[in-house]
């Protein structure tokens, strides 16, 4: 900043931000009503082709809104409002919880016992090999949902029982009018596509140590532009107020800050690297002691 201090009118909201994810969540809306006749086999299949991408890139939309890039930090509860609309595709309560724990993910990345991110000492033993990372990667919504509860339990906010009443009960509406397909078809795709899928990959590339001595790698493929710039990982935890849109413009401002790091060319070449790189696993994570887990 002291060299780029230009770099500081990129932080505040993205205008465009509201409208694109409201189009995303009415497009999942529209696909509940084309769906409710198929069978069961298309529905699997464009709850993974399609339905679970757009419900990929609404958790990672709810990402940059828990950072208030929605509506500015003025309008906090606004950011938080949104970001349980955003959630209703999703099938499950998801966003409030989210930003519980992503403040301390930033805050200490890394941290024993409050970066839920960081696999458990069970995932890292248990899940060594081939076959068994991959089954890693079909249950990582599962660890994603539970590992907060055992790592760092926190307690249940207001937002997260608003967050529960407002998902079920549109959950409820949409099989009320069109039975139980368009439920599962939201729900399985975003297990689905949050598991073995050319985008989640990004949690693999994000913060696993393929290159010893480097924690955090970026991205600059094609799929950030179905994912909220989600790859510009460096430069989102050096500034991550600036929304996800304006991200690589940090980048190619400060060039030189980002050009020589190590980053990555493609997510599925990630998930191909950590599946059968005996080197790489669910203990590939950098862990540190932090002052918190210290004094508590």
């Amino acid at each position: 900043l002291a060299k780029y201090p230009e770099i500081k009118a990129l932080m505040g909201p993205d205008p465009h931000l509201k409208w694109v994810v409201s189009g995303m969540v009415f497009m999942q809306f529209l696909a509940c009503y084309l769906v409710k006749d198929l069978s069961w086999k298309w529905i699997f299949f464009w709850a993974y082709a399609f339905g679970g991408c757009i419900n990929h890139s609404l958790t990672l939309a709810i990402h940059d809104i828990s950072h208030n890039v929605a509506f500015g930090n003025k309008q906090v509860k606004w950011n938080r409002w949104f970001a349980v609309f955003a959630n209703l595709p999703v099938g499950v309560p998801y966003s409030a919880s989210f930003k519980k724990y992503h403040i301390d993910h930033h805050r200490y990345l890394g941290g024993d016992n409050l970066d839920v991110d960081i696999p458990t000492d069970f995932e890292g033993w248990f899940f060594c090999t081939p076959l068994r990372k991959l089954l890693w990667l079909f249950l990582q919504p599962l660890f994603y949902s539970l590992r907060p509860l055992y790592v760092n339990p926190k307690a249940i906010t207001r937002m997260e029982i608003f967050n529960a009443l407002v998902q079920f009960s549109i959950d409820l509406i949409i099989y009320y009018l069109w039975g139980l397909k368009p439920i599962i078809y939201l729900i399985a795709g975003t297990i689905l596509c949050m598991g073995v899928h050319p985008i989640s990959g990004h949690f693999i590339a994000e913060h696993y140590m393929f290159l010893k001595g480097y924690e955090t790698y970026s991205y600059y493929g094609p799929l950030n532009c179905l994912t909220f710039n989600v790859g510009y990982h460096m430069e989102h935890h050096d500034f991550p107020s600036i929304p996800g849109c304006r991200l690589p413009m940090v980048k190619k401002i400060a060039a030189e800050y980002y050009d020589n790091l190590p980053h990555h060319q493609s997510w599925i070449r990630v998930l191909w690297d950590f599946v059968f790189d005996d080197t790489v696993g669910p203990y590939s994570r950098v862990k540190r002691q932090c002052k918190l887990v210290k004094e508590s």
